[in-house]
């Protein structure tokens, strides 16, 4: 469904546009690389969160090294890191009206939130996007969605998937 929406933005022959002023993660931020213009607010957020809840990013993510480029992509899928607006503006990701500095995270951060990701899901997504390199848009995309299938079958997600819901009613 995403897939769709996201191909049918792309393929509009108009610029497609998104604004948002709240915090945006995984598919909606999926549905926003497939956008020409992307602005946000100075106090929006965003982030993939997908590997903390064992599945790995996938469909247009593979827009983004496209957009930000790979060591910022690898960043953000690998780490579920979620960054600020001058951040994503700085990565030429989001324009936004309002400046203020970004926050910087160190590397051992990065380093446990790899560590805490679901493990087989953290390798999937490197895989996953070592083959979007060399894949055309369209084959990185169906790797993403194939990736996503044998995620899912493998059941990884299935205990992360309901402590991230039960995290959100609390």
């Amino acid at each position: 469904m995403v897939h769709k929406l996201c191909q049918s933005i792309r393929d509009c022959p108009v610029a497609g546009h998104l604004s948002r002023r709240r915090l945006r993660a995984g598919r909606r931020l999926e549905v926003a690389a497939a956008c020409d213009l992307r602005i946000a607010a100075d106090n929006a957020h965003f982030g993939m969160p997908e590997v903390n809840v064992g599945v790995p990013s996938v469909v247009e993510a593979a827009l983004l090294p496209r957009l930000i480029g790979w060591g910022r992509t690898s960043r953000l899928l690998l780490t579920a890191e979620t960054i600020d607006a001058a951040k994503a503006e700085a990565w030429a990701w989001w324009r936004r009206s309002c400046r203020r500095p970004s926050s910087t995270r160190r590397s051992s951060v990065a380093s446990k939130a790899i560590v805490e990701a679901a493990p087989l899901t953290v390798r999937a997504q490197k895989r996953l996007m070592r083959r979007w390199e060399r894949l055309s848009l369209d084959e990185a995309v169906q790797a993403g969605i194939d990736a996503l299938a044998q995620s899912v079958a493998e059941g990884e997600h299935l205990e992360r998937m309901g402590a991230f819901i039960n995290r959100k009613r609390k």
